[in-house]
Formats: C-alpha cells, structure tokens, sequence
C-alpha cells in the first residue's frame, strides 16, 4: 500500500522559511513525478510545485516562483519544498501527491496517490 506522509509544517513569521518533507512507502518513487499542493480555507486546492521523475524539469505556481524550491532525494525516496520568503497568504494546508509519468502536472485529477497534509501558517 502506497502512503505518502508529509512534514515540517508549522507556524512562521513573515519572511521566514520552512522546508516541508514528503517520505514515501510502500512505493519507489523513482518512477513517479511528484506535486506540492496547497489549499487555504474556502479555497480550491492548487499545485504550487511539481518535479518529473527523473528531477530534470520542474514548475512552479507564478505566485512562488523565486521564493520556493521542490526537490527529491530518490535514494531516500523523500521529496521536498523549500519555501524562503514566506507570506501570510502562503498559509495553507500542504499536501504531496504522486503522478505517473507523461502526465500534466496542472491536472490535479491525474495524481494517484496523496498524503494526509501539513499545515502551514504564515503571521504578519
């Protein structure tokens, strides 16, 4: 059984950073692209991040562009968000979520797998 757990969310001041983990099991994810997600309250759920499986492209949401970085560490089948800069409307659940390949990473509907999320909050 596949299952993807996040972490490093928490409470940060504006202009900070945080880094968010996503660790697999039950899968190699090697062979799989990969997605950060985000949704805040009342919001629908939007990619911030994607990374192909083979970490040779990635895309960002405009709104992140610049301040965030996705990576993944295939040996340690764990991907990451490395969020600088951070703003209050940053603030938002985080989820990870795994594609199969050839797939567009905007299509939110396309990613199999996801993990139960982890909060982030942004203060003023």
């Amino acid at each position: 059984q596949v299952q993807l757990v996040e972490s490093g969310g928490g409470l940060v001041q504006a202009g900070g950073s945080l880094r968010l983990s996503c660790a697999a099991s039950g899968r190699t994810l090697s062979s799989y692209n990969m997605g950060w997600f985000r949704q805040a309250p009342g919001k629908e759920r939007e990619l911030v991040a994607a990374i192909a499986w083979s970490g040779g492209s990635t895309r960002y949401a405009d709104s992140v562009k610049g301040r965030f970085t996705i990576s993944r560490d295939n040996a340690k089948n764990t991907v990451y968000l490395q969020m600088n800069s951070l703003k209050p409307e940053d603030t938002a659940v985080y989820y990870c979520a795994e594609q199969s390949r050839g797939r567009n990473y905007a299509d939110t509907a396309s990613y199999d797998y996801w993990g139960q999320g982890t909060q982030v909050t942004v203060s003023s």
